[in-house]
């Protein structure tokens, strides 16, 4: 029960961070999501940092599946993918390739500066 509870309450807060800066970045535009890009660097970042600094299972809970789970935005990135394919092709493989790519970057960073703390 207390892993259910702090997944939940992380999420919730992940969520709150994520709608917060949707809102900062964004109106929509047909131009690069720059909010979901943003948050799903920045937590790809920040996944690797928690997995590399070797957190307890309660706080990596809380942050990692939690928090982070609720921030990124996976359904939301696939959905402005739809779009962009549908309108620009051009930043549609942009969008594609610089969040695989750089997410993928993020999270290498990250764990390496986790693990050196």
């Amino acid at each position: 029960m207390i892993n259910t509870i702090l997944v939940g309450t992380g999420a919730a807060l992940g969520a709150m961070l994520r709608f917060t800066l949707n809102t900062y970045f964004e109106p929509r535009t047909k131009r690069l999501p720059k909010a979901t890009f943003l948050i799903n660097l920045t937590g790809s970042f920040l996944l690797g940092l928690f997995f590399g600094v070797h957190l307890s299972q309660n706080v990596y809970l809380f942050l990692g599946t939690g928090v982070m789970g609720g921030y990124t935005t996976f359904s939301t990135y696939n959905f402005e993918l739809f779009v962009l394919f549908q309108e620009d092709r051009a930043m549609f493989y942009r969008y594609l390739v610089g969040t695989y790519g750089f997410g993928l970057l993020c999270s290498f960073l990250g764990i390496l500066v986790g693990t050196s703390l």
